[in-house]
């Protein structure tokens, strides 16, 4: 799974040209990493500045049955981190496009794009198009402007799978975009309520280092929201659906999604949540519908 972000905290290094020292995020010890690439320094180490990129994987891939900290869904994948945002969080089309290729080209089967924009531009959508060509799962946030309309490369819907955000009661959470290319939607968090009612604010908890400070060795769990946060769920689950081997073609691998999620709102798909949420464990249990045997005419 490419997680085309912030980067990661997936290695212990420092810097030859600047001396910044990075570490490893203490709930990844035991998740596989592929070789990936730096587009925002041009380097071949692309570790997180910003600390979401961390928490996005997490989401996916956390180290898992360890006893510490959190799960991943898809634990036993392996990640491919990708930076093309810096500590900002900011970024171009152009580093994403590139992003998007090289997770193509080195045998990525998932792509996850936490991130997005108002509009879009055609080298973005050629990029897509690309990857999905090759057999590349694309899963992207959908945006966080409660906007309907949902945010590029979302809206790119013949290669995107859009992902908006529910909150802990599994209504759209408020800043989730919505629209006619969202196809489905997963656990985004609302930091303003405590649904639950366990005393903490309803975020999507993962290890990552302090999104204040963006100290790159200060490791703590963060409540984070966002479809952001929502996204890597889906790409979680289409890691699983691949892996059991009843899908493998993203059309196949959408299609598992988008059928077996439960169904919310208006009945049947809708503007608002899409297919409805992500279900798991249903997905994986997904099988094309087999064909009708062919008819032979009589002798």
């Amino acid at each position: 799974v490419a997680v085309i972000d912030t980067g990661i905290a997936y290695e212990n290094y420092t810097d030859p040209l600047t001396g910044k020292t990075f570490a490893k995020a203490p709930d990844l010890p035991n998740t596989c990493f592929v070789q990936g690439y730096d587009f925002v320094n041009n380097d071949m180490h692309a570790n997180d500045e910003n600390s979401h990129g961390t928490h996005v994987a997490g989401t996916i891939a956390q180290s898992t049955n360890d006893a510490y900290g959190t799960a991943g869904v898809a634990f036993k994948s392996c990640l491919m981190p990708i930076r093309v945002l810096d500590k900002n969080g900011s970024g171009t089309y152009a580093d994403v496009a590139e992003g998007i290729r090289f997770a193509a080209d080195n045998g990525a089967k998932v792509i996850n794009l936490s991130l997005g924009g108002p509009t879009g531009v055609s080298y973005l959508e050629e990029a897509l198009a690309y990857a999905y060509s090759k057999g590349v799962t694309i899963v992207a946030a959908s945006g966080n402007d409660n906007a309907g309309s949902v945010s590029y490369p979302a809206a790119y819907n013949n290669y995107v799978i859009a992902v908006g955000a529910t909150r802990y009661d599994e209504n759209r959470a408020p800043y989730s975009n919505f629209g006619t290319a969202l196809d489905v939607v997963a656990p985004g968090g609302d930091t303003g309520v405590d649904q639950n009612g366990d005393g903490f604010i309803d975020g999507v908890l993962q290890n990552t280092f302090n999104p204040n400070t963006k100290n790159v060795t200060d490791f703590a769990y963060w409540f984070l929201q966002g479809t952001s946060m929502a996204a890597p769920h889906v790409a979680g689950v289409a890691a699983l659906i691949i892996s059991k081997g009843n899908a493998t073609l993203p059309a196949d691998v959408r299609t598992a999604i988008e059928s077996t999620a439960d169904d919310l709102g208006t009945i049947g798909r809708d503007n608002v949540y899409g297919y409805g949420i992500v279900d798991a464990a249903e997905a994986i249990l997904w099988t094309p519908a087999t064909p009708p045997p062919a008819s032979v005419p009589p002798p």
